[in-house]
């Protein structure tokens, strides 16, 4: 079985706890100042400091409460989560923004993306048949539209034809959508929450 792409960045435990630290301060600092913190990124260790792609996931009891992120490693890594983290809670257009009286009933995962890699495949059923559940992220481009599932999607669509499905409706597509000029790109994570 083909390995998975490695994150750009892998941060150690301890990074890890910084980042989710960071992540939970960027919400407060929401609520006090409607902005996300702002970090002194030159008093932190450089993998910190390293561009990132990364994605911010909020739940509560369970449920998805907001998702937000980057494809695009553009920011420095504790920035990037810092961002994210205050957009998952107050900028995500499917939910209403979080509420304070909500902080102490979220959780937050982080997950840090691999580069994306084309996924060059010529038909839908190519498509499929190449899918690794469980490993792969996907983003679909076409027609104006995109969309993507973070990995741990496959979590609660576990069959491939469902996950292809969803995504394309996602992206606004038909759900049995295929095309000449349809974008396939993958990507995998790293991925670390509270306990």
């Amino acid at each position: 079985m083909a390995m998975p792409l490695s994150p750009c960045i892998e941060p150690s435990v301890a990074q890890q706890r910084e980042l989710l630290a960071i992540a939970r301060r960027s919400i407060a600092e929401g609520f006090a100042n409607a902005a996300p913190l702002r970090l002194q990124l030159d008093s932190m260790e450089a993998a910190l400091q390293e561009p990132a792609a990364v994605f911010v996931t909020l739940t509560q009891n369970g449920e998805l409460r907001g998702c937000i992120g980057s494809l695009q490693a553009l920011d420095p890594l504790a920035q990037a989560v810092a961002d994210a983290a205050f957009n998952s809670a107050f900028k995500d257009p499917r939910f209403e923004p979080l509420q304070a009286a909500d902080m102490d009933a979220i959780t937050i995962e982080i997950s840090v993306l691999s580069a994306l890699e084309p996924f060059a495949v010529k038909s839908r059923t190519e498509l499929l048949s190449s899918l690794r559940p469980g490993i792969d992220g996907l983003l679909i481009e076409d027609c104006g539209r995109r969309a993507t599932f973070l990995p741990k999607v496959w979590d609660k669509i576990s069959n491939p034809e469902a996950f292809i499905e969803q995504l394309m409706l996602k992206a606004g597509l038909p759900a049995g959508h295929w095309s000449e000029t349809i974008r396939v790109r993958r990507y995998s994570t790293l991925t670390f929450a509270e306990n």
